[in-house]
């Protein structure tokens, strides 16, 4: 059962190879035909030896040198390298084109994929995985194919002299070699396989926790378990160890198992052509074309095996990048989804219902209506489904059941990325890219002047903080922008969504890591950004919130309350409970 899986995934593989390398066909016409002009100069060379020597007679001194024999004979040389340097000079576009094509496919596939892939994967394993398959695929291209078909074409030209001039023994010593030779190879090889790919996942393994452990240098500092962490780290190490050192065995037993199969070959052949030249039933010359052929044949069926055992390792490091393209992604438009059409900014949650794992509900029979320009806050508990609100409007999930409408169109069937670029998001977590200040800014619409980068931040009072810096919108943030503050990060996302000037903005909990001060200056600018645009804020500081058109407590996935500020006050409900409860929170802390 797993030798047809194996096989079906190598068939799946080879055929996309192969669709790939159908765009060069002339290329690859073209250095197949530089390859076997190599291969018919490399396999001339002994016949030329031969007349040399033979051209020397044994038993006088030579009356003349052979001075175009010998010329040819460098000739010949020369042209072997020659035209295999061109095939290879020609070939290697083909390759990289092939290479970064898969590479271009990649990038683009993960960021269409969903965020359930993005919530289980795990980076540090991820890019081994994409790294070990473009390698792979590279060498199936370049090394796998111009080796093992040469190989195959000097072995074919090898037999067929040796059974047009000499004895039909020595091409059946060279035939039984390389059958007995291919039959070892591939029973070892196959055996190999398994312990490569544990070592790959073990690899994979051990990079995935060093890039958790590194992303998470201060939760391990702060909690003091770098000797735990280490300790992780080296238990993975180990098994990886003792995975390699298996693999080394099985590679040891397979190495020497080749040569044995070669020495005997080539000692058999020397031991049939010497006896031959005692008997005069061959020259000194016929000797020396023997030998060079059974070595001819035998450094390249070594080489052959070894193509073989790499290859297979290819196949093994190509099939995880396959199987990662082969992931589909959960949010797919409609084929020719035509773009959001512009309009007043009204959104609908029509009987929404949604879960992120079966049998735990998020959120039941929803209704919910946002009208043109006004701004509807969304309150609650943790768990209650706000966040999820903003999420499926994205579109980054499809409700279970019921529809979500943007100025009446169903979501699902109009184009993701024109549902996106209509939408302005100011998250909880700024994620930041390890480049500048300007540059992160500047992410908000691609393609913004500096006077427009700065005008945005400007508007989120982020213009004094970052001119107060010594390289002011250069400035780098760091990974994940671990060189500037909470707030600051904030900020940025704020001047994102200025910058982009969208029609519908989501605030999701966007001035949590802000103090109170600049709490106030930026609430004014939120302010002054949502208006006439339609406003989704998700919000835990009911103090950001009070000038909201309408308000929405939600418990448990269900609206238990919708009003304004003043109208759940009088309703003593949820709403002014939580009230009540950071009003004494915030004494509190002020005493």
């Amino acid at each position: 059962m797993t030798g047809g899986l194996v096989t079906t995934a190598e068939t799946r593989i080879s055929t996309e190879l192969w669709a790939v390398l159908a765009r060069y066909r002339w290329r690859i016409a073209f250095a197949v035909a530089l390859l076997l002009v190599a291969k018919l100069a490399t396999v001339a060379v002994p016949l030329l030896l031969k007349r040399i020597i033979d051209a020397f007679p044994p038993d006088a001194m030579p009356t003349r040198l052979p001075v175009y024999l010998l010329a040819g004979y460098a000739v010949l040389r020369f042209s072997s390298t020659l035209f295999n340097e061109l095939r290879d000079l020609l070939f290697v576009r083909v390759t990289l084109a092939a290479v970064t094509a898969y590479a271009r496919k990649t990038f683009a596939h993960l960021h269409a994929l969903g965020p359930r892939f993005h919530a289980r994967r795990k980076l540090g394993s991820l890019l081994p995985d994409i790294d070990r398959g473009t390698s792979g695929i590279a060498f199936l291209l370049g090394v796998g194919l111009f080796t093992i078909v040469p190989t195959l074409v000097e072995i074919g030209l090898v037999l067929a002299i040796m059974l047009s001039r000499y004895e039909a023994s020595f091409a059946a010593i060279i035939l039984l070699t390389f059958l007995v030779y291919t039959g070892f190879t591939l029973v070892f090889t196959a055996r190999r396989v398994l312990y490569q790919r544990r070592v790959n996942k073990l690899d994979s393994h051990a990079k995935g926790q060093l890039a958790d452990s590194l992303i998470n240098y201060d939760t391990v500092k702060a909690f003091t378990i770098e000797a735990h962490e280490a300790g992780r780290f080296a238990s993975i190490m180990d098994d990886w160890r003792a995975a390699g050192a298996g693999n080394a065995r099985a590679l040891f037993t397979l190495h020497v198992g080749q040569s044995a199969v070669i020495a005997l070959g080539v000692a058999a052949i020397m031991l049939l052509a010497g006896q031959a030249v005692l008997q005069r039933r061959m020259s000194v010359g016929d000797l020396v074309l023997v030998n060079a052929y059974a070595l001819q044949v035998c450094l390249p069926l070594n080489a052959l095996g070894f193509v073989y055992r790499e290859a297979r390792d290819a196949w093994v490091n190509a099939e995880r990048l396959f199987e990662l393209l082969r992931e589909r992604p959960e949010i797919q438009d409609a084929p020719n989804a035509p773009p959001l059409r512009a309009g007043p900014g009204e959104i609908v949650f029509d009987h929404v219902s949604f879960h992120y794992e079966p049998g735990r509900p998020v959120l039941a029979d929803l209704c919910l209506r946002i009208a043109p320009g006004t701004t509807l806050a969304v309150v609650g508990r943790s768990g209650s489904g706000k966040s999820t609100l903003a999420r499926l409007l994205l579109r980054y999930y499809d409700p279970a059941s019921g529809r979500i409408l943007v100025d009446g169109q169903d979501i699902r069937t109009v184009a993701s990325h024109s549902l996106r670029a209509a939408i302005g998001v100011v998250p909880q977590d700024t994620a930041l890219f390890n480049d500048t200040i300007g540059n992160n800014v500047a992410y908000g619409r691609i393609g913004s002047t500096r006077s427009e980068v700065v005008a945005a931040c400007r508007a989120a009072h982020l213009h004094e903080l970052i001119a107060a810096l010594p390289h002011k919108y250069d400035t780098q943030v760091g990974e994940r922008g671990v060189n500037i503050s909470g707030g600051e990060k904030q900020r940025i996302a704020i001047a994102r969504a200025i910058l982009k000037d969208p029609p519908i903005l989501v605030f999701d909990e966007a001035t949590s890591a802000l103090d109170a001060d600049s709490e106030h200056a930026i609430n004014q600018e939120l302010d002054r950004l949502s208006r006439n645009r339609t406003t989704l804020i998700i919000a835990h500081r009911l103090s950001t919130i009070v000038n909201a058109d309408a308000i929405v407590v939600m418990e448990r996935g269900r609206i238990v309350e919708h009003g304004t500020h003043a109208e759940l006050l009088r309703h003593h409900g949820v709403y002014a409970r939580l009230w009540l409860l950071q009003q004494r929170m915030d004494k509190d802390m002020a005493r």
